[in-house]
C-alpha cells in the first residue's frame, strides 16, 4: 500500500484488481496520522466511522458499486464548508457550530461514493491568500517547509499534494482555489460562479463565492466537477451548467497573454522565466499567443479589496468579529471590519465601473479561447508573511482577484520547478461555463510539461517498472541548458536533494556545454542534485547521448536511497577543477557569473 497512488485512474485500476475501499480508507488514515505537518487538519472524521463507511461500500453489489463514480475515493473538505458530524469553525474555535447536514456539494460527492477523511485548515473566515492566518498554525509548502502553502484553502491543497487524499474542496473568492494549487504543484479548478452550490458554505463574499476543487491533475478535477456541479433549487445563487462554447478538443487554440509591461513578478526572475517557458509550451501544443492590454483585468482586481466588495465580508461575519475580536486573527478582523466604512454611493459607483470593465473584457475575448496568466507572481516564506501580512497577501492576488468579479472560470495548473526547488503555476481562464475547454487545454499542457504532480516525495514513492529514476548533477537540472533532453522525453521532476557525504565534484575541462563530474570516494561532501523519472522506453535514446567521461552508475543519496545517476570516470579528470566546496553545480555557476560581472 505504500506506493498506492491516490489519483482517480490509479484508484480505479486498483479497485478493478480487487483492492477494497476499506484498504484505501485505512491507508488514507495512516497517511494523515503520519504526515509531519500538524497544521493541515482542523478536524478528522473518527477512524471507526471512516472504516465503517468504506466497509459498507465494499458490501454493495457489483452493479451498485459500478454506478458510484467516486467509489472509495478519499477526500477532504475546507473547514468553512459543512460536513454532518463534524463542526464548522472557519479556523475560529469561538465560531464553531455543529451543522445538521452536509453542504449540498459535499453530499453530492458522498452520494457518488467518496469517503470523507476530515476538515482542513484555512485562513480564518477564508480571508487571505497566504495560509498563515489560523490559530491552528500555517500549513507549509510540500516542497519547502519554510514557505507558505498559500491560502485561504491551505490545508485542502496540502492534503492533496502530500498524497493524503485524492481530492479536496476549497473555496475561491479571490484566488484561494488557485494560489495554493500553484504553491503545491497540483491542479486547482475554480468553476464558474454558481455551478457548485454554496449552500452549506460560510460566506466570505456571498455573491462571488465559489467552491473550488483540488486534485493531482486537471482530469481528476473534471471527474469531481461532474459529480458536484448540479443545480440547487435552494441556493439563490445556483446556476444551471450551460454547454461550453464551441471548441475542438485536441485542436489549435488562441490564447491571450498580458503585455510585458503589464506583467509583474516582484523581482522573482525564476517565476518570470517559467512563465515565459509556459507560453512557449502552450504554443508547442497548438496555441497561438496574442498579447493584450491587461489593464481592464487589473482594474477589476482592485475593486475586490480596495473597493466596496470588502463590505460583503462584513455582512457575512462582521457582527461576530465585533463581538469576539479578541478571539479572531487581528489581520482578518482589520480587513473584515474595514467594510463598515464603505458607503452605498461607493458601492453603486463600483458596480457601474465593473459593468464597464466587464464589457471591455468581453470585447477582448472576441477571437480568443483562453487567457493565460501566472497563478501568482511570486511566493514567500512564512516569516516574511508574518512581517508584512497585508502587503504581501495583496501581491499574491495580482492575477486572481479579478476572476469572480468578471464572471470567469479558471484552472490553475503546474508549470515547472524553479532553480529554488519551488513549484510555479499558471492559470488558464475564460468566460463562465468554459470548464471543459480549460480542462482539455490544461491536460494537454500537463502532458507536454511532463512534471510529476504533487510533492517531490510522491513521485519517488509511486515509481514503478515503467520508469527509471535518474540523478542529475549538472546541465540537465531544471532551468539549465540540457534539461530539455529530459523534458522532451517525458521526464518528470521528483525532488531536489543531496548525495551522501562521500562525493567530490569537479568542473571538467572543455565545453560548451560545460559539465561537472561526480566521483564517489571514501570521504567527500554532500552534493546537490535533482532526481527525475524517465520513461524506460526513452532511456536508450537518452543514454546514447551521454559523452565520455560521463557514465551512468549508482548514486547514494543523503536519505540512504540509491538511484541511477551521472558519475565521472577517473580518466576524465585531467585539467578538471575541484569544486566540491561549492556544494553543487548551481552555486559554482553563480560564482562564475559573479566573476564575469
Amino acid at each position: 500500500m505504500k506506493g498506492l497512488c491516490f489519483s482517480l485512474p490509479s484508484l480505479r485500476a486498483s479497485y478493478a484488481r480487487g483492492l477494497r475501499a476499506e484498504d484505501v480508507a485505512a491507508e488514507a488514515l495512516k497517511r494523515a496520522d503520519a504526515y509531519a505537518d500538524p497544521a493541515v487538519w482542523i478536524a478528522r472524521a473518527p477512524a471507526d466511522e471512516v472504516l465503517a463507511r468504506a466497509r459498507a461500500l465494499d458490501a454493495l453489489p457489483a452493479a451498485a458499486r459500478a454506478k458510484l463514480l467516486l467509489f472509495g475515493v478519499p477526500f477532504a473538505v475546507k473547514d468553512n464548508i459543512d460536513c454532518a458530524g463534524l463542526p464548522t469553525t472557519a479556523a475560529c474555535p469561538a465560531y464553531a457550530f455543529e451543522p445538521k447536514e452536509s453542504a449540498y456539494a459535499v453530499q453530492r460527492l458522498l452520494d457518488a461514493g467518496a469517503v470523507l477523511i476530515g476538515k482542513t485548515n484555512l485562513d480564518q473566515f477564508a480571508t487571505g491568500l497566504v495560509g498563515t492566518r489560523s490559530p491552528h498554525g500555517a500549513p507549509r509548502s510540500v516542497f519547502n517547509s519554510d514557505y507558505i502553502s498559500g491560502g485561504s484553502s491551505s490545508g485542502s491543497a496540502v492534503a492533496v499534494a502530500a498524497g493524503l487524499v485524492s481530492f479536496s474542496l476549497g473555496t475561491d473568492t479571490a484566488g484561494s482555489g488557485r494560489v495554493p494549487a500553484a504553491f503545491n504543484n497540483i491542479a486547482g479548478l475554480k468553476p464558474s460562479r454558481g455551478l457548485l452550490s454554496t449552500r452549506g458554505v460560510l460566506p466570505a463574499c456571498r455573491s462571488l463565492d465559489c467552491i473550488s476543487i483540488f486534485a493531482l491533475t486537471p482530469e481528476d478535477t473534471a471527474e469531481v466537477f461532474k459529480q458536484a456541479a448540479v443545480y440547487d433549487d435552494e441556493d439563490p445563487y445556483s446556476r444551471t451548467r450551460l454547454a461550453d462554447a464551441p471548441f475542438v478538443p485536441g485542436g489549435s487554440f488562441t490564447f491571450a497573454v498580458p503585455r510585458p509591461e503589464d506583467l509583474v513578478f516582484f523581482g522573482d526572475g525564476e517565476a518570470e522565466r517559467l512563465f515565459n517557458e509556459a507560453v512557449q509550451r502552450l504554443e508547442s501544443i497548438g496555441g497561438r499567443a496574442r498579447r493584450i492590454d491587461f489593464a481592464p483585468f487589473l482594474e477589476a482586481a482592485l475593486l475586490l479589496y480596495e473597493g466596496p466588495w470588502v463590505a460583503e465580508r462584513t455582512v457575512a461575519v462582521g457582527s461576530f468579529i465585533e463581538a469576539h475580536e479578541a478571539e479572531c486573527d487581528p489581520t482578518v478582523a482589520k480587513i473584515v471590519l474595514g467594510g463598515r466604512t464603505r458607503s452605498a454611493v461607493e458601492t453603486f459607483e463600483a458596480m457601474h465601473k465593473l459593468q464597464a470593465l466587464q464589457r471591455k473584457v468581453r470585447t477582448l475575448f472576441a477571437g480568443l479561447d483562453i487567457v493565460v496568466v501566472p497563478t501568482a507572481p511570486t511566493t514567500y516564506k512564512v516569516s516574511e508573511l508574518e512581517a508584512e501580512p497585508i502587503k504581501l497577501n495583496s501581491r499574491l492576488g495580482t492575477y486572481t482577484n479579478f476572476m469572480n468579479l468578471l464572471d470567469m472560470a479558471g484552472l490553475a495548473v503546474p508549470a515547472g520547478i524553479g532553480t529554488t526547488g519551488l513549484p510555479f503555476g499558471i492559470t488558464l481562464a475564460a468566460p463562465a461555463f468554459s470548464e471543459a475547454r480549460l480542462i482539455e487545454i490544461g491536460a494537454r499542457f500537463g502532458a507536454a510539461l511532463g512534471l510529476a504532480p504533487g510533492a517531490p516525495f510522491l513521485g519517488g514513492a509511486e515509481a514503478d517498472e515503467g520508469f527509471l529514476e535518474l540523478a542529475v548533477v549538472g546541465a540537465h537540472m531544471s532551468g539549465l541548458p540540457l534539461n530539455h533532453e529530459l523534458t522532451s522525453r517525458g521526464g518528470m521532476f521528483i525532488e531536489r536533494t543531496k548525495t551522501a557525504a562521500c562525493y567530490t565534484l569537479y568542473a571538467l575541462a572543455g565545453g560548451p556545454p560545460f559539465r561537472p563530474g561526480l566521483v564517489k570516494g571514501e570521504t567527500g561532501a554532500a552534493i546537490e542534485l535533482e532526481v527525475w523519472r524517465l520513461p524506460r522506453a526513452q532511456v536508450g535514446s537518452f543514454l546514447a547521448g551521454v559523452p565520455q567521461p560521463l557514465v551512468i552508475g549508482t548514486v547514494d543519496l543523503a536519505s540512504g536511497r540509491k538511484v541511477k545517476g551521472f558519475l565521472c570516470e577517473a580518466s576524465g579528470l585531467a585539467g578538471a577543477e575541484d569544486i566540491t566546496s561549492f556544494g553543487g553545480w548551481r552555486r559554482y555557476l553563480e560564482r562564475d557569473k559573479a566573476v564575469a560581472g
